[in-house]
């Protein structure tokens, strides 16, 4: 008898763990995007053929690399309670001075950098005006849009060719995995900007001070944390991603063009709160952002794989969710509470 039991009370400590986990706000929307994936992916493979192959898996990061990107930089700003319109316009014109001045004859090497520079300049002076004037986020970062956004027609009012070799080249190779697989410098790229970031939220200081950060602005200052430089150093680190997800969309598209990625802010934000990160601040994961991203990919692929649907039920899908996501959230954190 005594044995019987034994497993029965593993099995509940099991279940109750179970529970907690999901429906804990830290975890629990985390792991329900998780399972939306897989149950997407599996439910594709069983109406298409080919969906299951590997490198259709692959091309969700290929096709997604920059929007991987501009989900970590809009993670760190979701995260400390803040928001960020602006990346998408960033996107346009990082595209923009990259078309220009790869035509004017400068080297990429020298393009790179410069862009993200540029960029980590604007997230600068978002940061100053959301901290040091306390301009609120929204209006701040749709100041720095409409900035970003002429800028690109002051540069030019038409779609702009890179014919730059080393640009070229680094856009169009393959890195083959094995048989069949391939992947881009692109994804290489966006998957070390993704292990940079978790690497920061979660073994630096200044990571745990974004956290608590979200969690209350009042405590973190009680606790003598740097909040100001906190504050301003995650729109630094948004514009930079935002400079780095032009430089790779520049890669996919060859070419700059002022009206590339209109409503991509709105993209990044619905995969950073479908992948779990609270729109108030406090919880979430960059993992969780790429898993968000990954779900918004897979829902274009199945729309692409049955061909009579029109591209605009991926937004009607997404809507959809990030609204069944912003409910999960608040559900979980009225529990917790």
């Amino acid at each position: 008898m005594t044995t019987a039991t034994v497993p029965t009370s593993s099995l509940r400590r099991f279940g109750a763990g179970l529970e907690r986990t999901f429906t804990s706000p830290k975890y629990g929307p985390v792991l329900v995007t998780l399972i939306l994936f897989v149950a997407i992916f599996i439910g594709g493979g069983i109406r298409y053929n080919g969906f299951l192959s590997g490198q259709v898996f692959l091309n969700l990061f290929i096709d997604n690399a920059y929007l991987i990107v501009l989900a970590v930089g809009m993670t760190f700003v979701i995260l400390t309670g803040g928001i960020d319109l602006s990346v998408g316009a960033v996107v346009a014109l990082s595209t923009m001075i990259a078309a220009s001045l790869l035509q004017s004859g400068w080297p990429a090497a020298a393009v790179i950098p410069l862009i993200l520079v540029l960029t980590s300049v604007l997230g600068l002076l978002v940061g100053l005006m959301v901290h040091v004037f306390k301009v609120q986020p929204f209006i701040a970062t749709l100041a720095a849009m409409f900035l970003a956004r002429g800028l690109c027609y002051v540069i030019s009012q038409s779609s702009i060719s890179i014919t730059d070799p080393a640009f070229i080249a680094l856009g169009v190779t393959r890195i083959p995995l094995g048989p069949g697989l391939s992947i881009t410098p692109s994804v290489i790229i966006a998957l070390a900007v993704v292990a940079i970031a978790v690497w920061v939220l979660h073994r630096t200081r200044f990571g745990r001070t974004v956290y608590a950060l979200g969690g209350s602005e009042q405590s973190g200052l009680l606790m003598g944390l740097p909040v100001a430089r906190t504050k301003v150093l995650v729109y630094v680190i948004s514009g930079l991603c935002s400079g780095i997800a032009g430089i790779l969309f520049s890669l996919y598209t060859l070419s700059g063009y002022p009206l590339t990625a209109i409503g991509t802010e709105l993209d990044a934000i619905a995969a950073v709160v479908i992948g779990g990160t609270l729109l108030a601040g406090g919880y979430g994961f960059v993992l969780g952002s790429v898993l968000g991203v990954l779900v918004l990919g897979i829902i274009q692929t199945i729309i692409s794989f049955e061909g009579t649907l029109s591209s605009w039920w991926t937004k009607i899908f997404i809507g959809a969710l990030l609204l069944v996501f912003i409910i999960l959230q608040r559900v979980l954190t009225a529990r917790r509470r």
